[in-house]
């Protein structure tokens, strides 16, 4: 099922201007690897986030070849610095978006783990202006307990895929879609968080931390 039609997806791709080469060139990656990135509208999206947080510390449960790294790196890059810090089990993928990142002239804001991101973000000190769960589906209901911790006042929890190809609306799905649904329902039952579901490619979740 797709969340927005096709034509509306083309109509917003077409107004939202060109990305950069190196965007371009891990896009064009994505699709010849059918490796899952964020795309360019959530990207966007993320790059407004983190502006408007004025994000100087940012989270990633799950970072693959660092193609939404690259978003949230953009929206650090003027002048005032900060800290990415990347989860990913692979180290091809590693080692890949490093080389993007550098080859951006980002990868100053950008610390990988090559670990899992239920455990590195345990052993990483501090608060967060954002943390962004892209893993595996099945662990998203362990990522927001971890996640919701770690997020400052005044910050944000993003989360990708929360509308699951329109599987969420299911009555009973695999464990991916389980965990999913769990997650929406959890994130919604935090009295702590302002949330919404923004209804772009596969879904994203945003919540702001009230207290």
């Amino acid at each position: 099922m797709n969340i927005v039609d096709a034509k509306i997806e083309s109509y917003l791709d077409g107004i939202y201007g060109r990305r950069n080469e190196v965007l371009r060139e891990m896009e064009e990656e994505a699709g010849k690897r059918d490796f899952p990135i964020v795309g360019p509208l959530v990207g966007k999206l993320l790059y407004q986030l983190a502006r408007m947080v004025d994000a100087r510390r940012v989270f990633e449960m799950g970072s693959g070849y660092g193609y939404s790294a690259m978003w949230w790196a953009k929206a650090m890059d003027d002048g005032s610095g900060g800290e990415i810090f990347l989860t990913e089990r692979s180290r091809s993928n590693k080692e890949k978006g490093e080389a993007y990142l550098e080859r951006a002239g980002l990868m100053k804001y950008v610390k990988y783990n090559l670990a899992d991101a239920l455990e590195a973000i345990d052993i990483t000190a501090g608060e967060f202006d954002i943390v962004f769960i892209d893993i595996e589906k099945s662990q998203y209901p362990a990522a927001l307990e971890k996640a919701a911790r770690r997020v400052r006042r005044g910050g944000l929890l993003v989360a990708d895929n929360v509308l699951w190809s329109g599987k969420v609306a299911e009555e009973k799905g695999d464990a991916s879609t389980e965990g999913i649904k769990e997650f929406n329902r959890r994130l919604f039952s935090m009295k702590n968080f302002a949330s919404s579901i923004v209804p772009i490619r596969d879904g994203v979740a945003v919540a702001f931390k009230v207290n």
